[in-house]
């Protein structure tokens, strides 16, 4: 059996390790009983998961005589809602789980945010593990603590900061994610390099088409992401400060998934963050912060790997200008009214830019939009 990576997440008194590997689903069992030995386990995920990989999961609790139970909802940012949240609250509470016990999230980025979000707030807090199925999950959303809903003001507006007790990203399970997923996942890998590491991104420039088979290099791509995304998080837990940095390419991508009323059919969460970090690196040349070459080199990378780059080529379209701003002006990092956007000095040289003027992304984005 592979023996797993462990990336440690040192958080003082949280403190968490994320296992990355194959097999893991297999081995849960044991690995839960021996790091929380008399707890029983709830497993919340949903349909397209629960058909791939519950029933694995299922015998190895089992095979380590695991008490544990399952909710499974609807896939989908669909799911991301109070009326879902009820439910599963709801759902917690009538399998009798005390706040000694764990919820685990079997699933990609929606079921961790989900159950994430419930764990914080059932009985004032309870454990959870995070079991992120898809790349996207497994480098991004599962490390960090962040969960959260949508609502029709935007997404992720509702939400708490709750660290996971544990990570177990079992990477054959990407082998079952259709090429479209995988992508989507895929630019979160490259905007670790785009943030703050020039040569993690020529890396990628050199092994991605490695890192799509499932060669090695899979393995290292995810390792590296979460030990950057564990060490922003260990000195800016909260998103007070550097940790704003990881929300590259997302004030723009978030607009466009409201704009898309969050239909993974026209566009997929990382689908909209590629999109979203080309646009900051070419609203950052534009400002005459970056070369425009840069922006370039990051449009070609992302498109080479078959990945969207341009507004034109999300179905169905966005809207206006207008109805875009009124989607970034309710991102979370909104203060007092003022546009806060992560915005580049080239490949590896991210920025937290506050104050940026509303009009010049107004005209950027008309720009844009007009083709």
């Amino acid at each position: 059996m592979t023996v797993a990576t462990v990336v440690p997440v040192d958080l003082a008194g949280r403190a968490y390790d994320i296992l990355i590997g194959p097999g893991l689903i297999e081995t849960a069992g044991a690995e839960l009983k021996r790091r929380f030995p008399g707890a029983r386990f709830c497993v919340i995920t949903d349909e397209t998961v629960a058909e791939l990989h519950l029933d694995p999961l299922a015998r190895s609790l089992t095979d380590a005589d695991l008490a544990f139970s399952s909710i499974v909802v609807a896939p989908g940012e669909g799911s991301k809602t109070f009326d879902t949240l009820e439910s599963v609250v709801d759902g917690v509470l009538s399998a009798r789980m005390e706040r000694g016990d764990l919820l685990v999230a079997l699933g990609g980025g929606v079921i961790g945010d989900l159950v994430g979000f419930t764990a914080g707030i059932v009985r004032r807090g309870m454990r959870f593990v995070q079991m992120p199925t898809t790349l996207l999950s497994q480098v991004d959303s599962s490390v960090g603590g962040k969960t959260g809903i949508n609502t029709r003001h935007g997404k992720n507006l509702v939400g708490l900061f709750h660290q996971p007790a544990l990570v177990l990203a079992d990477t054959a399970t990407l082998d079952t994610l259709d090429p479209r997923h995988l992508r989507a996942g895929y630019a979160e890998v490259a905007k670790y390099g785009l943030i703050d590491d020039a040569e993690f991104f020529r890396w990628l420039e050199a092994n991605s088409a490695e890192i799509f088979a499932g060669g090695p290099a899979r393995i290292g791509a995810i390792a590296t992401s979460c030990r950057a995304k564990a060490h922003v998080v260990k000195i800016d837990e909260t998103e007070q400060g550097p940790r704003a940095l990881l929300n590259l390419g997302h004030t723009f991508g978030h607009a466009f998934e409201t704009a898309c009323d969050y239909d993974a059919e026209r566009l997929v969460h990382g689908e909209a963050v590629a999109i979203g970090m080309v646009l900051a690196h070419e609203f950052s040349a534009r400002l005459n912060l970056a070369s425009p070459d840069d922006a370039a080199r990051v449009k070609a990378h992302l498109a080479a790997v078959g990945l969207p780059t341009t507004i034109a080529e999300i179905p169905g379209g966005v809207g206006t200008a207008d109805d875009l701003m009124r989607a970034i002006f309710q991102d979370k990092k909104v203060k007092r009214g003022r546009l806060t956007f992560i915005l580049t000095h080239g490949i590896g040289e991210a920025f937290v830019a506050d104050d940026v003027v509303p009009d010049q992304v107004h005209a950027f984005l008309a720009d844009k939009l007009a083709g």
